[in-house]
């Protein structure tokens, strides 16, 4: 199949583009630096930008499935998860877009807030305020629109190894628990999820 991965050249971006060209699929990558990004026959490398209607354009047009990936290292006030959400949904209209749309936010975007942990609550309030409160305001336009959406919050990110152990949790539920999971697993739940769209319109807590 033909997966578009949007940020894709750090973090669980990268690794979604290298599960996904190991299991065979054709991968359009899109990122502001695709340096990183190791040439494969099979991989169709964009340098730009997820808030540019021509780049996003060019990234979606034809595939099967979307991985929306972006991160930032900016702490700071941004608006650029809303930004690439309103650019989405400009450019699947005027494509008449119809595939899945999987989009990683972060387990303590929108209603999750009320279910972190003391830890994970203080490390958010601390140094990624701006960062939640702007990806929640990405899950609104997201989730408000007619994409075939899904929103995929993973607890707090590490750099470990692929465990495939992890838990995927639909819904938020009373007494849940999300902590850790490997930008690997998140991945791997996210390549999968592609190859076989189970979680539609559902919010989903990755964990281990």
């Amino acid at each position: 199949m033909n997966i578009a991965i949007i940020g894709a050249g750090a973090g669980i971006g990268l690794l979604s583009v290298a599960q996904a060209l190991k299991k065979g699929h054709t991968v359009t990558a899109l990122s502001t630096n695709t340096n990183q990004i190791p040439n494969h026959p099979n991989l169709i490398k964009i340098n730009g930008s997820a808030t540019s209607p021509v780049d996003l354009k060019n990234a979606i047009k034809g595939s099967d499935a979307v991985l929306i990936t972006v991160g930032t290292k900016n702490k700071k006030a941004t608006t650029l998860f809303s930004d690439i959400a309103s650019t989405l949904i400009k450019v699947t209209n005027d494509l008449n877009f119809s595939s899945p749309i999987l989009v990683i936010t972060g387990f303590g975007a929108g209603e999750s807030k009320k279910y972190l942990s003391f830890f994970m609550k203080t490390v958010i309030s601390l140094f990624l305020k701006d960062q939640y409160i702007n990806k929640t305001k990405m899950e609104e336009i997201i989730t408000n629109s007619s994409l075939k959406w899904e929103i995929i919050r993973p607890g707090i990110l590490t750099n470990h190894d692929a465990a495939l152990a992890y838990k995927a949790i639909s819904g938020i539920q009373k007494g849940m628990k999300v902590g850790k999971i490997s930008r690997a697993d998140v991945a791997d739940y996210l390549i999968n999820e592609a190859e076989n769209t189970k979680r539609l319109y559902q919010y989903v807590a990755l964990t281990n």
